[in-house]
């Protein structure tokens, strides 16, 4: 099998569109302001952007979606093609670090969205800087903040099971990039004390958690490809990690891939979702 993340973003949009928290989308569909100007860091192929749209959110205003890998702006482009005319899409490539810090005290948004982002980061250090994007009072809508638990069922070898659940979750935790922290398995806990260190209010919170499963026909949409590149990037977190038997757990990788083209496998990660907004003084980008 090939593994396109493009494909992967694309595969991953209806088990987003079952997972989003419904309480928090609608409270946040009934603070967004006529004519936005929204910006999504980390945004992907745009398919935050189609739902918005799809689901009547917005029509109209300015939406500048930021990624920093060109294959993804490049296929959001193309996506965007069919939205609304009279919603003024901006796609940028670019580091939302370094974009954050080139815009800085020249735009500002009404709203702030990171879907399925910041969970990748270090939050209490990207917070400061991302809410520096945002107009004094603005809102934010932070989703899909992973929390801690990846399972996979049927069981194939319960104690083993654990240990690649519990190894796969430390390899977020010592995630580096540039030799910075990036990442944290219980992100969407930690979210609550950070926020209302950042100065922010929580207005609305709750799981949102992805639950994938084959019906009688099987995995829906293109699924059972999201299922095996969930498997594939656990094998290349894992496969080097000295803790693990490289021929046991290749042989569980395998399985676990026929599970899926049998339809038995059963996936759930365990998600926050989070709506706020910031106090009408400007916090200064630390």
């Amino acid at each position: 099998m090939v593994y396109d993340f493009t494909r992967y973003l694309a595969a991953k949009k209806t088990v987003d569109d079952r997972a989003l928290n419904k309480d928090v989308w609608r409270a946040f569909k009934a603070l967004l302001p006529p004519a936005p100007a929204v910006i999504e860091v980390g945004a992907g192929i745009g398919t935050m952007i189609e739902r918005l749209v799809e689901q009547g959110f917005i029509n109209c205003g300015r939406y500048t979606a930021v990624d920093n890998h060109p294959p993804n702006i490049a296929a959001a482009r193309q996506r965007m093609a069919s939205l609304t005319p009279t919603l003024h899409v901006e796609l940028e490539t670019a580091d939302v670090f370094e974009f954050a810090a080139r815009v800085h005290g020249r735009q500002a948004w009404d709203v702030l969205v990171a879907h399925a982002f910041l969970d990748l980061l270090d939050i209490p250090t990207a917070l400061p800087l991302l809410f520096s994007l945002l107009k004094p009072g603005g809102i934010f809508y932070f989703s899909l903040n992973f929390d801690g638990a990846t399972i996979l069922q049927p069981a194939i070898d319960p104690a083993f099971d654990a240990l690649i659940e519990q190894l796969y979750h430390q390899t977020m935790d010592e995630r580096l990039t540039n030799g910075q922290p990036s990442g944290d398995s219980r992100s969407g806990r930690h979210l609550f004390p950070y926020l209302r260190k950042a100065g922010a209010d929580i207005l609305a919170a709750g799981s949102s958690d992805w639950v994938v499963f084959a019906g009688e026909h099987g995995y829906p949409a293109d699924e059972a490809y999201f299922l095996h590149f969930i498997l594939h990037t656990m094998h290349g977190a894992l496969h080097k990690r000295p803790e693990l038997n490289k021929a046991r757990f290749n042989a569980w990788i395998a399985k676990r891939h026929a599970q899926i083209d049998r339809g038995e496998l059963v996936y759930v990660a365990h998600q926050l979702d989070f709506l706020g907004r910031l106090p009408m003084i400007k916090m200064a980008a630390l």
